[in-house]
């Protein structure tokens, strides 16, 4: 879905390019979020999001002022000229996300969004996704159950392979336990789909 990695078969469409006939326009609308956003030690925080942006089609001049403006957005004004090397981990999460407001995404996809970071960046980092997508489609990919509590509207739970769940997540919640403790809901839920329930 990111179009870094050809279909074996079948096919990826986003309002209307095709990631095997129009990648070139598809990947465009795609912004994606890895696990561990690669860095150049060369790059400031600015230059780095400039570039991303002038990969995805834009004008060079118009990509190092919109870096300016969503560094700003995201409370990184401050470390616009700071090496992304440098960068803390919840830092490099935040211009992960202005990379993909710099060209004016589509959708975001989000791979392990909240690894490695601590509960105070992991609430700053969901803070700044929430305020600064707006109204773009966001998918994330989690192995935190706690990711799906709070922020999904809609959850799919699949396992090798096979779709488990997919739906509201007050529909995915509804397969807790009864007598599961609220902050442990979605944790019961994933168990009782997957069969794990009573597994020590």
């Amino acid at each position: 879905m990111a179009g870094t990695v050809a279909p074996g078969g079948g096919t990826v469409r986003l309002k209307g390019s095709d990631l095997t006939s129009a990648a070139r326009a598809y990947r465009r609308h795609v912004a994606w979020l890895p696990q561990k956003l690669p860095t150049s030690r060369q790059l400031t925080a600015r230059e780095y999001v400039a570039y991303l942006a002038w990969l995805k089609g834009g004008d060079r001049s118009a990509a190092w002022e919109r870096a300016g403006t969503v560094l700003e957005q995201v409370g990184l004004a401050d470390r616009s000229g700071r090496k992304t090397a440098k960068l803390s981990g919840g830092q490099l999460r935040r211009v992960g996300i202005v990379c993909a407001l710099a060209h004016d995404a589509r959708v975001i996809l989000l791979d392990e969004p909240t690894a490695g970071l601590d509960p105070h960046q992991r609430t700053v980092f969901r803070d700044v996704l929430r305020k600064a997508t707006g109204r773009i489609p966001v998918l994330m990919s989690t192995h935190d159950i706690a990711d799906l509590a709070d922020e999904a509207n809609t959850v799919s739970l699949m396992n090798r392979g096979r779709i488990l769940h997919h739906g509201a997540t007050g529909s995915f919640l509804e397969h807790a336990r009864p007598d599961a403790a609220p902050g442990r809901r979605a944790e019961s839920a994933y168990s009782a789909l997957m069969g794990l329930e009573g597994v020590g």
